[in-house]
């Protein structure tokens, strides 16, 4: 009988160990490459290197979940207890023989790690650009020659983003442990993705601001108005999808665009949509049925059909103005690829390639739109700009 604690913080300052470590490669590799770039400009860089392995962590946190690795090590933070499944090889060896297609092999242990030590390397990379941002900020204090230096309350907006984003992973985290600990409850696995998906965002934000994209590029009233629903709705469809693959329901439907041979199938909503319950039962206990697992699937199709539609609807209006035509055909390519990689989960059987293309699309719709956000100007500046005599309009551009 495995009488391993769901929690062993043995291993806890060896794995931050391990953490750190890493994060310490792209901060060595971002500093020799440019040495003498100004401060500023190497933690940009290296917030650009944390926003792609934010982005690859995504990745291989669906490439954990799609591959039932998520109890690869039935422990946090280690694995039964030790720093790698090599310090564990008796425990895993002992549990995969009790049950070899179960949760815990040699493979999954070390997916589930490996997934474990990427996200400490990017919690450490935020902490270091959390440190290099107020570092700079003091800095500029010191250099500055008045109280109302531009550039000090710049360099104080970002490291306050960067402190955010910092607390935030910590709360990542901590749903992470909760998805070992709780044996991949649907609704902590859910909010855990979206907890990723903030963190992307959050990153993305922070790039658009430093690059100075943010508050140039006019878009009219109406337009951002479309872009505010469109994003609430991307939202709500990503909990949707991610409310699919907790609850293995992906399969519920092998055809399209009918369900089960029919437009409105049996379904179980009220029991799909439970949402304080473990996974594969209701909240009494029983198995979850067949019906509900299909109400999940087809509810997240439905509202597919809504939530693409609105986007290309988007990218075909933001093509129309000139300064977001780069950005409408991201949209537009990001809105075939999530039909293209969804569609393929359902006809060819849920493959693995596909299913993580359709994860990597989410995440990357969310952070265009963040980026698209965090671009614009306000409507109010844009009508103040417009009123403005054309000598003063250029002084703006």
């Amino acid at each position: 009988m495995n009488t391993q604690p769901l929690y062993d913080l043995t291993p806890l300052a060896s794995l931050l160990l391990v953490g750190l470590v890493l994060a310490l490669g792209p901060v060595i590799w971002v500093y020799r490459r440019s040495p003498h770039q100004a401060s500023t400009q190497r933690i940009q860089a290296l917030r650009m290197l944390t926003l792609f392995l934010t982005f690859d962590l995504i990745l291989f946190g669906a490439f954990t979940r799609l591959t039932d690795s998520g109890l690869g090590c039935p422990d946090w933070p280690g694995c039964y207890g030790s720093t790698s499944p090599w310090g564990a090889n008796h425990a895993i060896a002992t549990a995969q023989a009790a049950l070899p297609t179960g949760p815990v092999t040699q493979a999954k242990a070390w997916i589930e790690m490996l997934h474990r030590y990427l996200a400490t390397a990017v919690g450490g990379l935020i902490l270091m650009l959390t440190l290099f941002g107020w570092k700079a900020w003091r800095d500029s204090r010191r250099a500055m020659s008045s109280c109302r230096s531009t550039d000090a309350a710049v360099l104080f907006s970002s490291a306050l983003w960067a402190t955010f984003t910092l607390a935030w992973v910590c709360l990542q985290g901590a749903f992470g442990a909760l998805t070992v600990t709780m044996k991949l409850f649907p609704a902590i696995v859910t909010l855990h993705l979206a907890g990723a998906l903030v963190l992307f965002a959050l990153l993305g934000v922070q790039v658009v601001r430093d690059l100075g994209w943010a508050g140039r590029l006019p878009l009219s009233q109406g337009l951002a108005r479309w872009l505010w629903v469109a994003a609430v709705l991307l939202v709500f469809q990503v909990l949707l999808g991610g409310w699919v693959s907790t609850n293995y329901a992906v399969l519920a439907c092998s055809d399209f665009p009918q369900c089960q041979k029919h437009w409105w199938p049996d379904m179980n909503l009220t029991q799909g949509f439970e949402l304080w319950r473990h996974l594969g039962v209701t909240g009494t206990g029983e198995p979850i049925s067949f019906a509900a697992l299909t109400g999940i699937h087809y509810m997240h199709r439905l509202m597919a059909y809504l939530v693409l539609g609105v986007l290309a609807a988007l990218a075909w209006q933001l093509n129309r103005q000139a300064p977001w035509r780069s950005h409408s055909r991201v949209l537009a390519a990001l809105v075939g690829l999530q039909f293209a990689t969804g569609l393929s989960n359902v006809v060819f059987d849920w493959p693995l390639l596909a299913a993580l293309l359709h994860t990597g699309g989410a995440a990357a719709l969310v952070v265009t739109l963040v980026g698209v956000i965090a671009s614009k100007k306000s409507a109010v500046a844009v009508r103040h700009v417009e009123t403005m005599p054309a000598s003063l309009k250029g002084t703006l551009s």
